[in-house]
C-alpha cells in the first residue's frame, strides 16, 4: 500500500511561509491565517508534507484498508490561490460558502485569491463546525 506524503512534520511554518510564499499579500494572509485557526481551534500550527500548515489532527481509516492522519482543518498558500481544507458539514455547506465571499470551492477545498476577499467571521465559523465532525 502506499506510504502517505502528507503526514506531520517538524519543520518550521514560519520559515516555510517565509521562504517559499513568494508574494507579500499571500504571505501576510498566510500568517493571517495561522492567527485565526489557531484561535478558534486552539491548535499549534504544524507543517503537513511539504506545503499545507494545519491544526490538530485526526485518524481515519477507509474500507480499503487506506488509513492515516489529516490535520483537522489547514490551508496551502499556493502560487493560484490559497487552499483552505475545512470540512464543513453537508447541511451547512451551501450557506455558508454562499456568505463567505469571494472564492472557488470544489468537494474537498475552498479556494480564495486574498483573506480581504472573504468575511472573516463566517471563515471562523465554518472552521468551528468543521472541527466538531
Amino acid at each position: 500500500m502506499a506510504k502517505n506524503k502528507t503526514t506531520e512534520t517538524n519543520e518550521s511554518t514560519t520559515d516555510f511561509i517565509n521562504t517559499f510564499v513568494e508574494d507579500e499579500t499571500k504571505r501576510n494572509d498566510a500568517f493571517e491565517l495561522i492567527k485565526i485557526m489557531q484561535e478558534v481551534t486552539h491548535f499549534e500550527p504544524k507543517m503537513w508534507g511539504p506545503s499545507i500548515i494545519g491544526f490538530g489532527s485526526y485518524h481515519y481509516k477507509y474500507a480499503s484498508g487506506h488509513e492515516g492522519d489529516a490535520p483537522l482543518v489547514g490551508f496551502s498558500p499556493r502560487k493560484a490561490a490559497i487552499s483552505l481544507y475545512i470540512n464543513v458539514p453537508t447541511e451547512n455547506r451551501d450557506e455558508l460558502l454562499s456568505k463567505l465571499g469571494k472564492h472557488k470551492a470544489s468537494k474537498g477545498c475552498i479556494y480564495v485569491k486574498k483573506i480581504a476577499d472573504i468575511n472573516i467571521e463566517v471563515l471562523k465559523n465554518m472552521i468551528s463546525l468543521s472541527l466538531q465532525q
